[in-house]
């Protein structure tokens, strides 16, 4: 059960804003302080009312972010994330952090988003969800 708290505490989840066609997040929605220390997490999942699922954003380095929605493409039950893979509570198929399938039953890769950094940033881009 401890574990259990601890990973949900980990997970950020976020509201992230609708502009044009892009969902919106800050940068600093990565990282956490220690004091004087910062920081950065893997992963933040962002979720918006319009959206039908939320999508996980990983992030690489400063400027290398994936956005993965988290629809499983076997039958479309909603993700859960686990470090650097997502999985699939109904089937147990599993993803790695760039959409790639690791374990079926699904064999199609997530949809992902194009990421655009732009100073402080990152836009995600919705076109055709």
């Amino acid at each position: 059960m401890t574990a259990l708290l601890q990973s949900c505490n980990a997970t950020k989840l976020l509201s992230g804003k609708i502009v044009a066609d892009d969902l919106v997040v800050l940068k600093r929605d990565f990282e956490t302080r220690n004091g004087k220390n910062i920081y950065f997490k893997k992963y933040i999942v962002v979720h918006n009312d319009i959206l039908q699922y939320p999508i996980c954003v990983y992030r690489f380095n400063e400027n290398e972010y994936s956005a993965l929605w988290m629809r499983c493409t076997h039958q479309g039950t909603e993700l859960q994330v686990f470090g650097d893979k997502l999985q699939c509570p109904a089937h147990a198929s599993e993803f790695d952090n760039r959409g790639a399938v690791q374990n079926g039953p699904a064999d199609i890769k997530l949809r992902t988003f194009p990421v655009i950094i732009e100073k402080d940033q990152i836009k995600i881009s919705l076109k055709a969800v």
